[in-house]
């Protein structure tokens, strides 16, 4: 199958202009054609298996610089022989593709198998063993979250996929909530000092 551009331009015009779907089908199509069967190896993130029996999860390499959105469809689910869970270092056999509806890019997985302990969860995992140990997580630390709240404040970065992911799921489940936002920046040397001062500017204001 050959795709058209929406607008061929005569030399000399500039680029052709594509229409949006025949350029996703372009893509995709090279995607197949320059990869094949792909091996790719890293640590799962947000495993999980929906009703249908479909997985889809995100593959991170081990420095938590680059990131794989990833679907495992139910027959190829149903052959795993563990449990994959966060933090896994897996070996994942399948192709590339692109989930034309957004323009993603995805990895198809056919077949996934354990590797190890991933890099990334060992990191996690002493992170938490010493914050345990300050006392951070101790039951007398921690307050009451009130079972009707009139308003919630979120700290993180006006550009943030999650503030859209809470303001939508508010809006669905509790419309009458009031959603107040503290930018931060949330990634970079300068985010644990303004992460901190937006907290602080949150709990003194009290709204």
């Amino acid at each position: 199958m050959t795709f058209e551009p929406l607008v061929s331009g005569d030399a000399g015009t500039g680029p052709h202009v594509w229409d949006v779907a025949a350029l996703v089908h372009a893509v995709a199509d090279t995607l197949a054609a320059r990869f094949g069967a792909v091996a790719v190896r890293g640590e799962l993130s947000g495993y999980g298996r929906a009703a249908s029996g479909h997985s889809y999860f995100t593959l991170k390499d081990a420095r938590g610089t680059a990131a794989l959105r990833c679907a495992m469809f139910r027959r190829a689910a149903s052959l795993l022989d563990f449990a994959p869970g966060d933090g896994d270092l897996v070996e994942l056999r399948g192709r590339l593709a692109v989930y034309e509806p957004r323009g993603e890019l995805q990895f198809v997985v056919e077949s996934m198998r354990r590797a190890g302990a991933g890099a990334l969860y060992e990191r996690f995992l002493r992170l938490k063993a010493q914050l345990e140990a300050e006392g951070l997580f101790d039951a007398d630390c921690k307050r009451p979250i009130s079972a009707c709240p009139r308003a919630i404040g979120i700290v993180t970065s006006m550009a943030a996929a999650v503030l859209r992911d809470v303001a939508s799921a508010l809006a669905r489940r509790a419309p009458h909530v009031r959603l107040i936002v503290y930018p931060s920046p949330v990634q970079g040397g300068e985010a644990p000092a303004a992460l901190a001062a937006a907290i602080a500017l949150a709990g003194s204001r009290a709204e």
